[in-house]
């Protein structure tokens, strides 16, 4: 069994503006540490595939910096989508791409924007995915054991046990409210991680039996990527192939898996100090506490505030609160162009 890794690492990631940009989206930034986020991911499924196995999918305004961030990786393993046309279309482009330079390979389809608290006991979840997707010809995904009611993501319910922890998937759930993912997880629902793990022939055939908005495309295009992603109908692939397919199965995780996608997710993931405060850059917060800071200019002084979100770069400076730090989106939609897409 070869192993080909597969990063999508698109989208521009306006939940973290100031800071992210078009030209500089989440995944090329030093959210957790001082490494980008992609580089990161890259360094953390080295051992599972070099760099001849990787492939990246984003878009095509990020391709000559990824590149740059990523010389190791081929030229050609950096692959730009023409439009954004959804996880269906992208990864079937990525598993015709691997199909034809090995029929035998298996995709572990992963996004550049998470943080994992366990990197081996990630790397352990993946490898038994792909050992399942192997045995069963399945389509596997990796469930998530939930650590709280979070309205934020979509969950899994597993059905009936396959062999030892690997079981079928009874349903996929879109995002539901607190309350109701609370019932979820006593209800032994995992989160829906986005985790995707399966042989690039298997997920093709699938693809081409149910997935109508993709295949026909895919069928007469195939050697241009530019009129394969014009013709596709944009789906997600839990839509689009998953929720359909009879072969889907759920291996549980507990890696300290985290979906990096506001700047209060940060507080989850960064180093605290004993205040509880998420800093970065010269940050100086005296009884201030669980306050969000991101300065890549200047220094930040908090006294006796907290629940904040602050963020300084490129003589902008952003103050809002964790509360509210999800609704960039409106924010932005608000404010001037000159400030909005101040680069």
């Amino acid at each position: 069994m070869s192993r080909w890794v597969v990063v999508l690492a698109g989208g521009v990631g306006s939940r973290f503006w100031p800071l992210s940009t078009p030209e500089r989206p989440k995944q090329l930034l030093p959210l957790i540490t001082g490494t980008p986020l992609l580089a990161e991911t890259l360094l953390r499924l080295q051992p599972l595939a070099d760099a001849e196995h990787t492939l990246i999918l984003t878009n095509a305004s990020l391709v000559d910096a990824i590149r740059e961030l990523l010389p190791s990786v081929p030229a050609a393993n950096v692959i730009a989508e023409p439009r954004p046309a959804g996880t269906a279309a992208a990864l079937a482009w990525a598993a015709h791409v691997i199909a034809a330079r090995d029929p035998d390979g298996v995709m572990l389809s992963v996004h550049a924007d998470w943080a994992i608290g366990d990197a081996d006991g990630f790397r352990r979840a993946l490898v038994a995915a792909a050992e399942a997707a192997e045995q069963h010809h399945a389509l596997v995904t990796v469930g998530v054991l939930p650590v709280r009611p979070d309205p934020g993501f979509g969950y899994i319910q597993p059905g009936e046990v396959v062999a030892g922890a690997l079981r079928r998937v009874r349903r996929f759930a879109e995002k539901p409210n607190r309350e109701r993912a609370a019932e979820m997880i006593r209800d032994g629902y995992l989160w829906n991680s986005g985790i995707f793990v399966w042989r690039a022939k298997d997920f093709l055939a699938e693809v081409e039996a149910l997935t109508p908005e993709v295949a026909p495309a895919l069928a007469a295009h195939g050697d241009d990527i530019a009129a394969f992603f014009g013709a596709v109908t944009s789906i997600a692939v839990d839509v689009g192939v998953l929720e359909r397919s009879q072969r889907v199965m759920v291996l549980p995780g507990d890696f300290g898996w985290d979906d990096i996608g506001t700047w209060e997710a940060l507080a989850r993931v960064r180093q605290l100090d004993h205040q509880g405060n998420a800093a970065q850059g010269s940050v100086f917060p005296v009884e201030s506490a669980r306050n969000v800071v991101h300065a890549e200019e200047g220094d930040v002084v908090l006294y006796g505030v907290s629940d904040l979100v602050v963020v300084t770069c490129r003589g902008m400076t952003l103050v809002t609160t964790t509360a509210r730090a999800a609704e960039l989106k409106l924010l932005i939609d608000q404010l001037p162009a000159t400030v909005r897409t101040r680069a």
